[in-house]
């Protein structure tokens, strides 16, 4: 069964989860494109969550996202280990943070990725993100970055 959870500073055995975290983020994400060594700070952040699932008592991915203004929020890390991956949690995950920004009443999403992460951009399109352009060597001078929106209901 997965649970997803909101980290916050009374969330239980909080120091190993995020220790698990940064070890998942270490892993997935380029060290140029990790935000391990300064992970505490991001969440210390007061325009900024976290959300984590737990699949079988083990983390199995998290999401963090901001929202720098009213008007828009931003989708900055979603990762989901390996052998949990094809299995609905990251889009449970991102679900989730849409919710979460929604009751921000922030009217656009954004977020970047990398166009060769073939599995990441289809799920942002399932999920209703558009490419709003390309900008190219965003990650690096080879790697370009999709910038993606979704709109939210003024509602």
């Amino acid at each position: 069964m997965a649970i997803i959870a909101e980290l916050n500073k009374n969330t239980e055995n909080r120091a190993k989860l995020v220790e698990e975290i940064v070890k998942l983020e270490r892993k997935i994400f380029p060290k140029h494109e990790s935000y391990a060594a300064f992970f505490e700070n991001e969440l210390k952040r007061k325009n900024a969550g976290l959300l984590y699932l737990h699949a079988d008592g083990e983390l199995a991915g998290y999401v963090m996202y901001s929202w720098p203004s009213s008007l828009y929020a931003s989708i900055t890390k979603l990762a989901v280990k390996e052998q949990w991956r094809k299995q609905g949690h990251g889009e449970a995950l991102l679900k989730a943070a849409i919710q979460k920004c929604k009751t921000r009443k922030v009217s656009r999403i954004m977020l970047h990725v990398d166009p060769l992460r073939t599995p990441a951009v289809s799920l942002y399109k399932k999920l209703g993100f558009q490419v709003d352009r390309l900008i190219e060597g965003y990650y690096s001078l080879e790697r370009h970055a999709y910038v993606m929106y979704l709109e939210l209901d003024s509602n």
